[in-house]
């Protein structure tokens, strides 16, 4: 059995690749095989659901293949017992290839902390591995983000270096935050190989946190982190209203820095606007170097559509990234999908490109991201077209040459926002919903009458919705 174990391990690391294998699958032991089930034991509950639902379907294929008997595989929770060891095969006495020793927590942790903690394997969930996708070479640099970018990459040459230590990355959703920080671990490895970098978001600290102090296991907890080089920590703001956890962390924080060790933290706030968060460690969060990212230009957006598109080598027109860079202005994240969904669709049919079929295809999050038009625009446009004055709109004057204006504007009030009857009357002076309603079909019937006072309307209608 522990041949044939072996066997199916040894294939699957083959199939993976180390880093894979040796981030997520070093841990499985073979309880044994009960009936027609291949009963394979995880040590946390984390780690079974992972690997069953990204690996469950090949150790099937791989099991029965080597036997007959298997037609299942069955992961379950439970810490291997020392008896089991045996199973494990040959191969796990193997030392791992130097690149695939710095997913997550490096190995080099291990031989450091392995006197005061006797399992180190159980700590291969702590954090999350990087993606390989994001590096310096693949991150665009903007107006909005170049400051940012800078730090980043002083940091990743540089780390601890004076004045840039914590490094404080924050801005808005799907701007790049995530991107840079695992572009900076990436570069710290490649320029020393020897330093030992974990990447956490702040949720999964302060789950860590818990579990050591439910397992009473907290002076574990603190060893394996104090013992890094690099600590990052994403999404910093899931700690606000937590104060055991920052409590945690800024004892983390001191006890790294004072090492000599580097700090790295995402937010989508600046330290000093992160309300709930305790004065001293907003205090130490800010004593470094503070860089913000802000919204994306048009230019920026362009320049990660063309840049997206070249990596995937496919041919886009020129028009139809102008129309996403034009329309998606919220993230990046959101760019990126709409221009994916477009590739893909145009994939799977068979079928060009074009600005009609981005149009088809990207109608929902096209429509979703139409300028939203205030009353307030509405009206000083109308007043400004017709040469009336803005307080007009709401007085009780009924001269035609204010009456006409007025209702153009209820009109394109009802057109162009989502607002209520009701709601719109309030805002023309408190008038009733009725009023309103006599303005959208007065207007209504004059445009199909008057092709001039049509022309007005339209004109006006298309510079506010552009």
């Amino acid at each position: 059995m522990a041949a044939l174990w072996a066997r199916i391990r040894g294939r699957l690391r083959e199939d993976v690749g180390e880093v894979e294998y040796r981030t997520w699958l070093r841990q499985m032991t073979l309880s044994g095989i009960e009936g027609e089930d291949a009963v394979i034991l995880l040590p946390t509950r984390f780690l079974r659901d992972w690997v069953n639902s990204h690996y469950g379907d090949r150790l099937r294929a791989l099991w029965q293949a080597e036997h007959a008997g298997v037609r299942r595989v069955e992961f379950r929770v439970s810490a291997a017992p020392p008896a089991e060891a045996a199973l494990a095969g040959a191969e796990e006495q193997q030392p791992a290839a130097i690149g695939a020793e710095r997913v997550g927590l490096a190995e080099p942790l291990a031989a450091r902390a392995a006197e005061a903690r006797p399992t180190p394997e159980s700590r291969s969930d702590w954090v999350v591995p990087l993606e390989a996708r994001f590096t310096f070479d693949t991150f665009v640099v903007g107006k909005p983000n170049e400051f940012a970018h800078a730090c980043a990459r002083r940091v990743s040459e540089k780390p601890a270096s004076p004045g840039f230590n914590p490094l404080f990355l924050y801005g808005g959703v799907g701007l790049g935050k995530t991107h840079l920080m695992h572009a900076t671990a990436w570069a710290i490895r490649a320029h020393d190989p020897a330093r030992t970098v974990a990447y956490m978001s702040a949720e999964k600290f302060m789950y860590r946190f818990i579990a050591a102090l439910r397992s009473q296991n907290t002076m574990e907890f603190k060893e394996t982190l104090r013992a890094v080089d690099v600590l990052m920590i994403d999404d910093l703001q899931f700690l606000i209203g937590k104060d055991n956890t920052q409590e945690e962390f800024f004892h983390t924080f001191n006890a790294l820095v004072d090492q000599g060790k580097q700090i790295i933290v995402s937010s989508d706030k600046s330290p000093s606007d992160l309300a709930g968060i305790e004065d001293r460690l907003r205090t130490r969060l800010g004593c470094g170097m503070v860089a913000d990212i802000h919204a994306t230009t048009y230019e920026l957006r362009l320049s990660i559509l063309q840049a997206k598109a070249a990596a995937a080598q496919v041919a886009v027109p020129p028009k139809v990234l102008e129309l996403l860079a034009n329309k998606i202005t919220a993230n990046v994240r959101e760019l990126e999908g709409a221009l994916n969904r477009l590739v893909a669709h145009a994939n799977l049919f068979g079928r060009p490109i074009t600005i009609d079929s981005a149009h088809e295809v990207l109608h929902d999050v096209l429509r979703a991201h139409e300028k939203r038009v205030s009353i307030e625009e509405i009206q000083k446009k109308v007043a400004e077209h017709y040469n009336i004055r803005l307080t007009d709109m709401s007085s009780a004057r009924r001269a035609r040459n204010v009456a006409r204006p007025r209702q153009v504007a209820m009109y394109l009030a009802k057109q162009l926002t989502q607002r209520s009857l009701p709601e719109i009357g309030r805002r023309f002076g408190n008038r009733d919903h009725t009023t309103v309603m006599h303005a959208v079909s007065r207007v209504a019937e004059l445009m199909v009458a008057d092709a001039g006072f049509a022309e007005d309307v339209t004109l006006l209608r298309k510079m506010l919705e552009t």
